[in-house]
């Protein structure tokens, strides 16, 4: 089989500290090219500069395509702190560069340096199933069986000029819905806010939805789990060691019985609890999300069809039968976690909760953000659900972002975030570049 690369030097070095990822500037791995972006057949060349105290005594790299099939690898040198990688992708792809390196002392070094060709011609690795429309119709109709119910418990926002409530919604399989909501304390008609969650099991903090009605939003964040919202740390972790422990693959060989399912019909609840609300403007409605929250956030704007505008930086979730071509699915990885279970209706489940199957139906302004160090929710498979959104869009790439960095490395997506943000509450127009 002919591999769909070229690989030139090999001369690189990479550090990370034993298992812990040492946040310092002690080793650098950047594109030539500052976002890593290139054309097919072009050649990548990674720059690589190592300027920690004392030698390295061994070093390795190892280049995947897709952020998953292995296709080179290789003892690594360089000279003054100095040395490059070089490869060529011949198709549509992203590629890393992962490095391992020990130093004299004993210390364990890791870093990651990432590329794409031609991105905006990367698209899923399976056709969505003929019977996907059918499949939510039903489950939406599903969820208007129940009766939303919503309870609201007010409390003191901590925060002048804001009102703050926790809410309790009911779902599917007796399962409820559980967030809070805030909004300015004065006027009538807000633009209103979704905000789903990021992956994992904790409280939600007043903070993510009353600095969001200080600024004109009222603004709904909902749980990804039917738990309460604010108790000790250590319920949470209780929680997750316990009936939450690997959550994401509770279910995922049947699309019926897939955590997610719940999950994703939260999401719908929230948006029409939110378009029901008397003191909501009637105009803007904006989800906004990361990772698993990105995921949750494409995919509603995709299943209901009244949002303004969807916001998502490292959407998880995406293009989730990718290791068929090669490539990396995004977390939660169904793929690979069959877990004593038929792989294939792992697989096959999966498909039913992929955002690249809603993207197609997202009829409103998209702003993604990705990272192309991301080895979580790989950059190819955002690539492969933001090339099936037909509506406005605009996409970040952030060349030297990992799974979950902050700062510096996402500034661009933060900085077009809050325009986006600041025009759909001032006017209700998303200014897609």
């Amino acid at each position: 089989m002919r591999r769909h690369f070229t690989i030139f030097v090999v001369v690189v070095v990479g550090l990370v500290w034993a298992g812990r990822c040492r946040a310092d500037d002690s080793l650098t791995v950047a594109c030539e090219k500052p976002d890593g972006v290139y054309n097919v057949g072009q050649t990548i060349r990674w720059n690589v500069r190592w300027t920690g105290p004392g030698a390295i005594a061994s070093a390795d790299y190892s280049l995947k395509l897709g952020g998953r099939t292995e296709v080179k690898t290789g003892k690594l040198s360089f000279t003054n702190g100095v040395c490059a990688i070089t490869a060529r992708l011949d198709r549509p792809n992203t590629i890393l560069a992962v490095i391992t390196a020990d130093s004299a002392d004993g210390t364990h070094f890791r870093a990651v340096g990432g590329a794409v060709a031609a991105p905006d011609k990367i698209f899923p690795a399976a056709a969505c199933p003929p019977d996907f429309d059918a499949f939510w119709d039903a489950k939406v109709r599903q969820l208007h069986a129940v009766p939303p119910n919503p309870r609201l418990v007010a409390v003191d926002s901590e925060k002048p000029g804001v009102d703050y409530w926790k809410i309790t919604m009911d779902n599917v399989r007796g399962i409820h819905v559980q967030g809070q909501i805030a909004r300015p304390k004065n006027g009538e008609k807000f633009p209103a806010l979704l905000i789903p969650q990021w992956a994992g099991v904790y409280g939600l903090d007043k903070s993510w939805v009353t600095d969001r009605a200080a600024e004109g939003w009222l603004a709904l964040d909902i749980s990804a789990h039917d738990i309460p919202i604010d108790q000790p740390k250590a319920f949470y972790k209780s929680q997750f060691d316990g009936p939450l422990k690997n959550y994401w693959a509770i279910g995922n060989d049947d699309r019926d019985t897939s955590y997610f399912l719940p999950m994703y019909l939260s999401c719908y609840r929230a948006a029409e609890y939110l378009a029901g609300r008397p003191d909501w403007d009637g105009k803007t409605l904006v989800v906004s999300g990361g990772s698993q929250g990105g995921q949750q956030a494409l995919m509603i704007a995709g299943l209901y069809p009244h949002f303004t505008a969807v916001l998502a930086i490292r959407p998880a979730g995406g293009d989730m039968r990718a290791p068929e071509a090669g490539r990396a699915p995004g977390w939660p990885m169904w793929y690979d976690w069959a877990e004593g279970k038929d792989p294939e209706k792992v697989h096959h489940a999966s498909e039913y909760y992929d955002p690249a199957n809603f993207a197609p139906r997202i009829n409103c302004p998209v702003l993604v953000g990705l990272g192309l160090l991301d080895e979580v929710a790989a950059p190819s498979s955002i690539f492969a659900i933001v090339n099936c959104i037909s509506a406005p869009k605009e996409i970040i790439i952030m060349p030297q972002a990992t799974h979950p960095s902050e700062g510096e490395t996402t500034k661009a997506y933060y900085t077009r975030w809050g325009l986006w943000m600041w025009n759909l509450r001032q006017d209700q127009t998303a200014p897609v570049r």
